[in-house]
């Protein structure tokens, strides 16, 4: 069978809000559907009906879920394979788990397509709820390297097909001469605990002492937003820093299009989307060395990495870049030559063999009476 006569049920969260994994859930869908794919999409966070629901705690998760899985189990009775976009947490317990056994029950093909940042520690505390449903999956494809080992560590096989990058949107600003005087630093990642803002809003504090007129914009939204407004308030930051919210897709490269650097202060990490669209923007990247990133960029040549929760250390690296004009275009180059990896034209291949392996192995599985 040809991939292009294969019906797909692509199961994962759509924007808004726009994040990871739902805008790559939306582009792939967007990919797969010029590659004259039938693609369902089945969304895990569709809007509430009636919308009030969703003011009301515990009855909102009801009115999501039930509808979820009735979608699940009709779409599952009229396509081949299964596409999960898979999390770490309640989402996989509610979300992905349920998409799994929708599929094989009705004897369908699944790839599993684990995304979190936070998986080692979530099987170390799930796993043996987890298991069952990844054990009914016919490929487990992950972004990177660094899943890919959380994975081997307990005996499963999984195949890398990393993030997708549209190259077209985010095209360098080669006119655009860097201002080390005055330059504009972007964070592009959700106000949350786990992306430690915090220490962003440090390191700027110490920058800022060395170059007065440096400025920041935070792109992202999230129940951080007005603590990390008064810290800035109370470091004297305010007419530095602007708390932008959520940039949507549309208005990304523009604000890169403005950066001279790309900060990813996240404490836990796999793929993150946010460095690839910086690169591929020809802007210099500074992020701390956690989880998948290392697998992603390398140290001193595509990005500049530090260790977590240190200010001291990333306001360092920004200077460093700043003061460096050799280090910051040798990054940009190296940058956007490691971005072209991730271009569909590049990915589409290693998806496809896993849609392939994926649907060959449910009819391996079929006995010759049933066939």
């Amino acid at each position: 069978m040809r991939i292009q006569d294969v019906k797909i049920a692509l199961v994962g969260p759509l924007p808004p809000p726009s994040g990871g994994m739902a805008n790559q859930t939306r582009q792939l869908a967007e990919l797969l559907k010029q590659e004259g794919i039938n693609v369902a999409l089945v969304p895990v966070n569709a809007p509430y009906r009636p919308r009030c629901v969703g003011r009301i705690k515990g009855l909102r998760a009801i009115f999501r879920l039930l509808p979820y899985l009735f979608q699940l189990w009709r779409t599952a009775g009229r396509v081949d394979l299964f596409h999960v976009m898979a999390n770490s947490g309640w989402s996989w317990h509610l979300f992905a788990a349920p998409a799994v056994w929708a599929a094989k029950l009705r004897g369908k093909a699944v790839i599993v397509n684990y995304r979190g940042g936070e998986a080692d520690d979530f099987f170390t505390r799930a796993f043996a709820w987890v298991q069952p449903t990844l054990r009914r999956a016919n490929v487990i494809v992950v972004p990177s390297g660094f899943l890919e080992n959380v994975f081997a560590k307990r005996e499963f096989t999984t195949r890398i097909v990393p993030n997708i990058v549209d190259l077209s949107r985010f095209i360098p600003n080669y006119s655009r001469k860097r201002n080390i005087l005055a330059p504009h630093i972007v964070v592009a990642r959700n106000l949350e605990p786990l992306y430690d803002n915090t220490t962003a809003l440090k390191a700027f504090r110490i920058v800022r002492e060395s170059i007065p007129d440096a400025h920041m914009t935070i792109a992202g939204s999230g129940p951080e937003r007005q603590y990390l407004e008064e810290m800035a308030n109370e470091f004297g930051l305010a007419d530095a820093v602007i708390f932008a919210g959520q940039v949507d897709n549309v208005r990304m490269p523009m604000l890169y299009h403005e950066a001279d650097i790309a900060l990813n202060p996240s404490l836990a990490d796999n793929m993150p989307i946010s460095i690839l669209e910086a690169l591929a923007s020809g802007v210099p990247v500074i992020s701390t060395n956690v989880g998948g990133i290392p697998f992603l960029v390398e140290d001193g040549k595509t990005a500049l990495l530090v260790p977590p929760r240190d200010p001291q250390r990333m306001a360092a690296a920004i200077l460093r870049v700043l003061r460096d004009e050799s280090l910051r275009e040798s990054m940009v180059q190296t940058g956007l030559d490691h971005a072209r990896r991730f271009a569909w034209e590049c990915v589409r291949g290693e998806l496809f063999l896993a849609y392939e392996m994926a649907l060959d192995r449910v009819t391996l599985a079929v006995t010759p009476d049933e066939k």
